[in-house]
């Protein structure tokens, strides 16, 4: 009788652990959304696709010298791009070449990189905040002086002149694709928005802690 016992109460915890682990599955978020795990682990963690390019960027960016901007250049990647494609640092205009010629994360990083570093070196030379430098890898060095004739310091007022500055020398390419809706309309050239957008992408990366290579 004893042994019957105790075969009942075994096959009764096996159909209890079997029910329960049903349950944890289904509830699952993935499942209950009907989302799939790998979009979910991108919405918990939008910046995970620029993230993994880290240990790169670091690496290209000591180079020169600039290493203590490596968590800036990921979120100038994630606002480009959020890390997708082989060109995750939209660096191809900056070298000369039509939009996403550079098919390569590792030479879009270098090009992007250089293009940084060029802001950078000649934003120190011209006296103009960190915010201006930032907006210049968007708008170009042109952006650089123009703010330092205009007291050194980025805003969007700034930008947008500046953008219609540019517009109005080649009003047929800088025209938003003639999308009248489009939020930077007349202000076609760049983003005059880009700054404060790469800066709650830093804000936020630094809110979701250290920087995680793929895999991890």
């Amino acid at each position: 009788m004893k042994k019957r016992k105790n075969k009942r109460w075994k096959s009764f915890l096996i159909l209890a652990g079997v029910l329960l682990l049903f349950l944890a599955v289904m509830r699952h978020p993935a499942i209950k959304s009907g989302i799939p795990s790998s979009v979910l682990k991108e919405q918990i963690d939008p910046f995970k696709q620029s993230r993994q390019y880290t240990p790169l960027i670091e690496s290209e960016l000591k180079k020169y010298g600039l290493e203590e901007y490596t968590m800036t250049v990921v979120a100038l990647m994630q606002q480009e791009t959020k890390g997708k494609g082989g060109d995750p640092m939209q660096a191809s205009e900056s070298a000369g070449l039509p939009p996403n010629t550079i098919n390569s994360p590792e030479k879009s990083i270098q090009q992007g990189i250089k293009h940084f570093n060029s802001a950078v070196t000649y934003g120190k030379k011209k006296n103009v905040d960190f915010p201006t430098i930032i907006q210049a890898y968007n708008m170009g060095t042109g952006y650089i002086n123009y703010v330092s004739s205009h007291g050194g310091k980025h805003s969007e007022v700034l930008a947008k002149q500046y953008s219609i500055q540019q517009v109005k020398k080649q009003p047929k390419i800088y025209n938003c694709k003639g999308d009248k809706n489009n939020f930077r309309y007349p202000y076609c050239y760049g983003d005059f928005t880009y700054t404060s957008k790469v800066e709650k992408n830093l804000a936020a990366l630094a809110a979701t802690g250290p920087a995680r290579t793929a895999g991890t």
